[in-house]
């Protein structure tokens, strides 16, 4: 069965929310905040994206404010080049994240 398509509005807010993968702590050392923070300044940069609120705990949770629809190509980006530095870093392979991210507007 095919995924939901996301419906991504201008000028909205999103509470966006992901677990570790197996429900892991991603981010215990400070290298792994670290990297995940400069993939977020990062992906605002480029898509524009304003962070009002952020908290990395067991899991990431973020306020963005998208002035452009383009939510799903932004997480997309900052979750797949995390993991890829993330596993290069500590020499693995493989999910970071729990399958997919949730966005609530």
């Amino acid at each position: 069965m095919a995924r939901k398509v996301r419906i991504e509005y201008s000028g909205t807010y999103y509470h966006v929310i992901n677990r570790g993968n197996y429900r892991s702590w991603i981010f215990e050392s400070e290298g792994a905040r670290k990297s995940f923070l400069e993939c977020l300044i990062e992906v605002c940069e480029t898509k524009g994206w304003q962070v009002h609120a952020w908290c990395l705990m067991v899991n990431h949770h973020l306020l963005i404010e998208t002035p452009e629809p383009n939510l799903v190509v932004g997480m997309k980006w900052l979750q797949s080049t995390f993991a890829n530095r993330f596993n290069r870093y500590r020499k693995e392979n493989g999910h970071v994240f729990l399958g997919r991210y949730k966005a609530i507007n």
